[in-house]
């Protein structure tokens, strides 16, 4: 495993020129995360769900019509949806009609709902969430949300601002190149070890994983 000085100064080698600094993500802080409405969070991981498999640009120019369908994503109002309200959606042209996914609203609205009502907002349990175990609040949304395997639950917390790294093809090319992996980690145990690796680097350089995250996919294809 290359140390975090090794990671910073192959980019600087192999990016001669560019702002390095302006290409990284930012991270919003735990304040800023938890004062986030739980409807926009939900509506954030609502999109991203839909956004799976599919051209984001897509989706994004049906969004204000998903904000109509499902009440501004109030996690209240759409836990109480009918099995009947949700399949009348399937006749709505102007959204995505993925059964589905949009089976999945409910359940994930639920899920944000009685999160809410355990931790005071769905906001401020994912921003008490510790950073040094990620792939636990991975494992979390995948296990108690619908939709949410794979990238997605990274995903979704990338676009809210939450920090997290990505196994992205460039991220887990480079953990291989280290040693860290040898194929893309999905086991508990391929997970804690990459975990356990962001970890040292962040210890090391005091950065955001995001940024460690970014900077690693930067070390492949040179």
């Amino acid at each position: 495993m290359k140390s975090f000085k090794w990671i910073y100064e192959h980019v600087e080698a192999h990016r001669s020129g560019e702002d390095i600094e302006g290409l990284l993500p930012i991270a919003k802080t735990s304040g800023q995360l938890a004062s986030t409405s739980d409807d926009r969070l939900l509506s954030d991981l609502v999109r991203r769900v839909f956004r799976a498999g599919l051209k984001h640009s897509l989706v994004d120019s049906k969004w204000p019509e998903f904000e109509k369908a499902f009440f501004c994503f109030d996690p209240e109002k759409i836990s109480l949806m009918s099995d009947e309200q949700l399949e009348n959606l399937m006749q709505n042209d102007k959204i995505i009609r993925h059964w589905g996914k949009i089976k999945s609203v409910r359940h994930n609205a639920l899920m944000v709902h009685e999160l809410a009502a355990k931790h005071g907002s769905f906001a401020q349990f994912l921003a008490q969430w510790p950073s040094e175990d990620i792939v636990g609040l991975w494992a979390f949304l995948k296990n108690n949300g619908k939709q949410l395997g794979g990238n997605s639950g990274a995903s979704f917390l990338r676009m809210i601002g939450k920090d997290t790294f990505m196994l992205t093809d460039d991220v887990v090319a480079a953990l291989k190149a280290q040693g860290i992996v040898d194929k893309k980690p999905t086991s508990k145990r391929d997970l804690q070890t990459v975990q356990e690796s962001f970890n040292q680097w962040q210890i090391e350089s005091g950065r955001p994983l995001c940024q460690i995250s970014r900077l690693l996919s930067y070390t492949v294809g040179w």
